[in-house]
């Protein structure tokens, strides 16, 4: 059986990436595609739950496993409530962040390691990847310079340029080792043209299949 497609958009802090994946997604919408949109952590109300413990800025005490372990459980409970369903209903799902995010974020930036968090997500995803990845590449400066006029920062935002290289030079190496899924848009430029490329791709991509 035909199942739907599963895009997801990644990139850093800053990157434009929640801006972009909604406006592509309203774009699908508007040119009669059957589409939803999702996030993570998030998109259903446990791992919203989770999502909101994790981001908390007074969570300091966190230790960076237990991080990485609440992802894990946010995701599972997403895929099992809102993405498996939508993609035996045969739909496109638009999901800002996924599995790579977690690898970029705890695997590099926290230096856990790209194995020990791909084995706690590999239970919980049950090999059910993306087809494609749209990963909106900025700097870690650049992007901390756009979020620094955010009204609020969550824990993440608040980490610093370090954590943020590192979590770059993560994202780096996830696209060097999946260039047949991985679809790099440049994102300094105006975000009205980065949604136009991003939406294009997308066509194509939904054309492909």
């Amino acid at each position: 059986m035909k199942k739907g497609l599963f895009i997801t958009f990644e990139g850093p802090d800053g990157s434009g990436k929640t801006t972009v994946s909604k406006n592509v997604f309203n774009m699908l919408i508007e040119n009669g595609y059957d589409a939803i949109y999702t996030r993570e952590p998030g998109g259903i109300g446990i791992s919203e739950q989770i999502r909101n413990v994790i981001l908390d800025p007074k969570n300091t005490a966190m230790d960076k496993k237990t991080e990485a372990l609440l992802y894990a459980a946010s995701r599972r409970q997403h895929l099992v409530e809102k993405v498996f369903p939508a993609l035996e209903a045969k739909q496109i799902i638009i999901c800002d962040r996924f599995l790579d995010s977690s690898l970029a974020y705890q695997g590099y930036g926290r230096k856990i390691g790209v194995e020990d968090v791909l084995k706690i997500n590999e239970f919980a995803i049950e090999n059910c990847m993306p087809d494609k990845t749209i990963y909106l590449d900025i700097d870690a400066q650049t992007g901390l310079n756009r979020i620094e006029k955010r009204e609020s920062k969550d824990r993440l935002d608040q980490e610093s340029i370090n954590f943020h290289l590192d979590v770059v030079a993560g994202y780096q190496e996830i696209i060097k080792e999946n260039t047949d899924r991985i679809i790099v848009i440049d994102a300094k430029n105006d975000i009205s043209n980065v949604t136009a490329k991003c939406y294009d791709e997308i066509v194509k991509i939904i054309n492909a299949k």
